[in-house]
Parts: structure tokens; C-alpha cells; sequence
């Protein structure tokens, strides 16, 4: 049998891999491959070796060769030329009767994107029955590609799409039934709009909370804004917003509204000084050209965290940040000494942040 997992969607790719390996009685009889560091001829005779004590291997390719710079999504006749044949029965074959090794490394394998493609899809329709084949791609792979079509006659074909809009809230509330309790409308809303559809994250978010309200218990708001720190934090970057817009009315809402969540001053004002601190890091490195994914690589910040940043540098110059900096660390002194009531103190942060 041959499966191919595709799409932009890495989470559920992953839990249907998960689902496929619980399905087989494979023992000890599975090989996994990175899809860039080793050529079709080693995956093959993978799947042309009997299994041991078992009824079936399980091998599993996961992701594919880089496309080079100008490479033609189909086969050119130069890149059969440079490409080993591959006989289907034995996994060897090339010019002088050779068999490929697979690369193993970290430094990738000398298979073009087209040429890796097309062994493995010559393959495909000799694959023996003692073998599960599963090839993985995080990205998703257009109805003329050649892999695409070998599944679809050969095999199966499981597409994966981030969901949005109402199939993310939909997603979140299968998710929350799944593992045994319910999510009510205003609560699955919640998450998909401070979280979005990191779908991994959103599942782990899901987990905790559902150990919280037990089985069969209903997930509400109220239970989101108390457990989910994603969120909390989330609604502490709208805070940061409310202040880069000069918007103090709104500032101040967001602001009694969390401390009437129960968030500790404490930790508000702590959290703040992390999303200043990273607007500053974020301003420096997008004055050097460095684009979101980069910044958050960088710095070691989530990338939804990079992007909210990069949104936010705009609205700020370099040294309004770094005074805002300075009136975050006297509040939190201020605070901590106890010189001031908490409301009084972050109420008077608002109304003169970024100022001077």
C-alpha cells in the first residue's frame, strides 16, 4: 500500500502517520528516510527487503529534495541522464550496474526534486504487498505532480489544509469532542483568534484545558482566559497595541479587564517588559532587512510573536521603545517596593507610555 501525506497542514500530516503506524503489526520492521538525503534506489530496496517476524515493513519518506533554482516541476531528458535508473525488482541498477547509496548525512542528496520523484513513482506500482510505503510533504503538492498521480491510482492521497475562518473554530471543537469534552462557540472563537491555526499549539492548549473541566465537562471562556497563557499573552500584545496607537481609552479597558481576569500585576507588567524588549530586538534586525520568520529564528521567539512585532516596530521610533523600556523596569520597581497600589501604577504607565 502507498500513501501520500500532503499539504501545508505539518500537525495533521503527522497525526494521520501516527494513525498509519498503529495500524500495521510492523514490530522492529520499520525505516524512516529524509526525503532530501538519500535517492530512490535505497528507499526501494528498503521496501524490496522481507520483513522479520512480521507480516509487513513500514518505511516511511519523509519530505522531499529541494527544487533547485530553474528546475522544471517534470523530468527533464537531462535530468534522466544524470539520474540512476533504478530496476523496480531489485533497487539497484545505474551505469555500470551500481547501487546508490542513500545519504545519510546532513548534507543532502545529489537527487534533483524531478529525477527523485520519478524513481520513486516508476516504483510505485511494482511496490510488493510486504511493504507500507509512506511518503510525507509538508507542503501541498499540485494534481500533475507525479507522486500525486501514483497515489491516486495506486494507492491513497491524504491532503491536510491549514483551516481558517469558521473551519478553524469548527477544527477546535471536533478537536475538544475528541478528547472528551465539549467547547462552547464564544470559547473555540477565543482560541482561534489569539492563537490562529497553529494547529499543534491549539491541540496542547485543548489537552490542558480538558484535563481542567474533566471528561464531559464544557470549556468556556472564563476557563480559556484562566489556563491558557498563549491566550493571556495574546491579549496582553492587544494591550501593547492599544499603547503603540496612543489609544488609551481602549488601553485602559484591556488593562482592568485583565486584571479582573485574576492576571497578577506582577506577571502583567513581566510580560510587557518581554513584548517590549522583543519590539526593540524586532525593530533593530527589521532595520537590517531580516523578514519575520527570520527575526523569530534569530531571537528564538514564536513566529506569530515575530509577525504581532513586526506590525507593532512601525508605529514606534527607536527611542520611544527604548523610553518605554525604561518606564516599564520603574513601574515593576515601583510595584515590587510596594509604592503604589498595582491599579494606580499600571493606570499612570498607560497614560504616559511611549511618551518623551
Amino acid at each position: 500500500m502507498f500513501y501520500l501525506l500532503h499539504g501545508d497542514d505539518e500537525f495533521t500530516n503527522r497525526e494521520h502517520l501516527k494513525k498509519l503506524r498503529l495500524q500495521g503489526d510492523f514490530e522492529y520492521n520499520q525505516d524512516t528516510f529524509n526525503g532530501g538525503e538519500v535517492d530512490p534506489g535505497t528507499i526501494i530496496a528498503t521496501c524490496n527487503t522481507l520483513p522479520f517476524l512480521a507480516e509487513q515493513r513500514l518505511v516511511v519518506v519523509e519530505g522531499l529534495p529541494k527544487k533547485r533554482r530553474g528546475e522544471s516541476p517534470v523530468s527533464t531528458s537531462a535530468d534522466e541522464g544524470a539520474t540512476t535508473q533504478v530496476s523496480p525488482e531489485t533497487g539497484t541498477g545505474g551505469k555500470g550496474g551500481k547501487t546508490k547509496k542513500g545519504k545519510k548525512s546532513g548534507k543532502g542528496s545529489t537527487e534533483t526534486r524531478a529525477g527523485f520523484e520519478k524513481g520513486l513513482t516508476e516504483y510505485i506500482s511494482h511496490l510488493p504487498d510486504s511493504v507500507v510505503l509512506i511518503v510525507l510533504v509538508d507542503e501541498l503538492l499540485e494534481a500533475s505532480n507525479p507522486l500525486v498521480k501514483a497515489a491516486s491510482e495506486h494507492g491513497k492521497v491524504v491532503q491536510s489544509t491549514l483551516p481558517r475562518g469558521a473551519a478553524l473554530v469548527s477544527w477546535i471543537k471536533k478537536r475538544a469532542q475528541s478528547i472528551g469534552v465539549s467547547i462552547n462557540e464564544e470559547a473555540a472563537a477565543l482560541l482561534a483568534n489569539y492563537i490562529g491555526n497553529q494547529l499543534r499549539l491549539l491541540a496542547n492548549e485543548l489537552d490542558k484545558i480538558a484535563t481542567y473541566v474533566g471528561d464531559g465537562g464544557t470549556i468556556t471562556v472564563d476557563d480559556v482566559r484562566l489556563l491558557s497563557a498563549q491566550v493571556q499573552e495574546a491579549r496582553i500584545f492587544d494591550l501593547t497595541d492599544a499603547l503603540a496607537q496612543r489609544n488609551q481609552k481602549q488601553a485602559l479597558t484591556i488593562l482592568h479587564d485583565l486584571l479582573a481576569d485574576g492576571e497578577p500585576p506582577i506577571r502583567l507588567i513581566s510580560t510587557i517588559i518581554t513584548q517590549v524588549r522583543a519590539l526593540l530586538l524586532v525593530k533593530e534586525l527589521s532595520q537590517k532587512g531580516m523578514r519575520a520568520a527570520q527575526i523569530a529564528t534569530t531571537i528564538g521567539i514564536a513566529p506569530f510573536v515575530a509577525e504581532k512585532a513586526a506590525r507593532q516596530v512601525g508605529k514606534f521610533t527607536p527611542a520611544q521603545l527604548e523610553h518605554a523600556y525604561r518606564q516599564l523596569l520603574a513601574t515593576d520597581a515601583a510595584l515590587k517596593r510596594s509604592r503604589m497600589t498595582p491599579e494606580m501604577a499600571l493606570d499612570l504607565l498607560v497614560v504616559s507610555f511611549g511618551t518623551g
